[in-house]
């Protein structure tokens, strides 16, 4: 394309070089590579650093605007900008869905539900507009804004759909990895077959994120977990987002010398597709449905087998009983330090009537406690779980992780005296 044609205006805006990479099958690393940083990177920072759920999406949406606006003024495709802004929006979508769950006690069925029909929505409008969804022709500036906008909503709506399938299946990370995983193979093999290449990419493009998220979870879990719970690689949330950050940068300065995804180089190498046969497509169109049909049928199943799901409120109580100190005689003292100083400033706030800061604290208490588990519970799994329990109590009475209303301070204040107690 010339710089002549790159000038010319077109009825629904500036017309561009295509600002979407080429789908080869780096495409689909690199973006499965960012999808595991999408989880892993957002839980290191709302748990580990304890910057808290709210913030971090604050932080990262303030990021995502910046980055989407430095891509959104290129007049073509730059792999560095462009993934970038996927790492972002990875990272910005999982925390949309994680603070309907946690903050808001909103249901994954529903998020899934909601997140669905806003991106039928935005699919919508999108054709309305441009008569198009494929990305082959994102040469403008309102199908720029569609396509980043539709690529939000995927995220968010992987993130409820993975999470959601978890709840159901009581699945590990590692068995989980395989749903997404297989499914995107039987979605290869349709479009190999001829079904419709639009569909067939935006199918591929959801299940990315489910899997990418469980391949976090796999690598970043406990190897000890307590009974009939997950395990892992026990690599840990910042150790996993290192590794991944790294390979994405390698892939990113791969493609840039290369330039091998980039649509015009592309196409300048290969010989063009074959036209789509209207035959296939309708086969290709009735194997999704039988696939969708055979996926409900998969996780009703699972869901119907015993498993171990979230432990029900009455279990909320340990039946491990250790003298106060003993439960953390095997961890180190700085991370006892800084949960006992974040149960404290929850009591003290409690105790003064700011019950907006003991809420808060009480958040960042548990957020901290999450985020210490692969390394604590390996030390001494008996200590990790009358802890755990104990720091159920104390997170119900501030109504945090439970349908329950917020206790009385007093009832606040008990709790989290016993859970200093045991820490001490």
């Amino acid at each position: 394309m010339t710089t002549t044609s790159e000038a010319r205006t077109h009825r629904s805006g500036r017309l561009m070089l295509n600002k979407v990479p080429e789908v080869t099958v780096w495409f689909w690393v690199i973006k499965i590579l960012c999808t595991t940083v999408g989880e892993s990177f957002a839980d290191w920072i709302n748990m580990k650093l304890g910057v808290g759920l709210v913030n971090t999406a604050w932080i990262f949406t303030a990021v995502f605007v910046v980055v989407l606006a430095v891509q959104m003024r290129l007049k073509r495709y730059v792999p560095f900008p462009y993934w970038l802004t996927v790492v972002v929006v990875s990272v910005t979508g999982t925390l949309y869905t994680d603070i309907l769950t946690d903050q808001l006690n909103v249901p994954l069925w529903i998020s899934t539900v909601v997140f669905s029909v806003l991106l039928a929505v935005v699919f919508s409008a999108w054709w309305l507009r441009e008569r198009t969804l494929s990305i082959h022709s994102v040469n403008t500036l309102p199908r720029e804004s569609f396509y980043w906008l539709t690529v939000l909503v995927t995220f968010a709506l992987g993130t409820a759909t993975g999470d959601w399938t978890l709840e159901l299946t009581g699945w590990s990370p590692g068995v989980s990895v395989l749903l997404p995983l297989g499914l995107i193979a039987a979605i290869t093999l349709l479009w190999k077959f001829g079904a419709n290449p639009v569909l067939s990419f935006w199918l591929a493009y959801i299940l990315t994120r489910p899997l990418g998220a469980n391949i976090g979870d796999w690598l970043a879990s406990p190897k000890v977990a307590a009974p009939g719970e997950p395990t892992g690689l026990a690599l840990g949330t910042f150790t996993t987002s290192l590794i991944f950050l790294g390979l994405i940068l390698a892939t990113v300065v791969y493609l840039t010398v290369t330039r091998s995804d980039v649509t015009e180089t592309y196409d300048a190498t290969h010989t063009p597709g074959t036209t789509t046969d209207p035959r296939r497509e309708r086969v290709g169109l009735a194997g999704f449905g039988v696939l969708a049909v055979a996926t409900v049928a998969l996780l009703g199943w699972a869901h119907g087998q015993p498993h171990v799901g979230p432990a029900p409120e009455t279990d909320a109580t340990s039946t491990v009983h250790l003298a106060p100190g003993q439960a953390v005689k095997k961890f180190p003292a700085t991370k006892v330090a800084a949960l006992k100083a974040l149960a404290s400033t929850s009591l003290k706030d409690a105790q003064s009537g700011n019950a907006t800061g003991a809420h808060a604290a009480a958040q960042s208490l548990r957020d901290l406690w999450d985020a210490d588990q692969a390394t604590l519970q390996p030390l001494d799994n008996t200590g990790w779980t009358f802890l755990d329990a104990q720091m159920d109590q104390v997170l119900k009475t501030f109504g945090i992780d439970h349908p329950n209303p917020p206790m009385p301070s007093a009832r606040q204040e008990a709790e989290l005296r016993t859970l200093l107690t045991d820490m001490r």
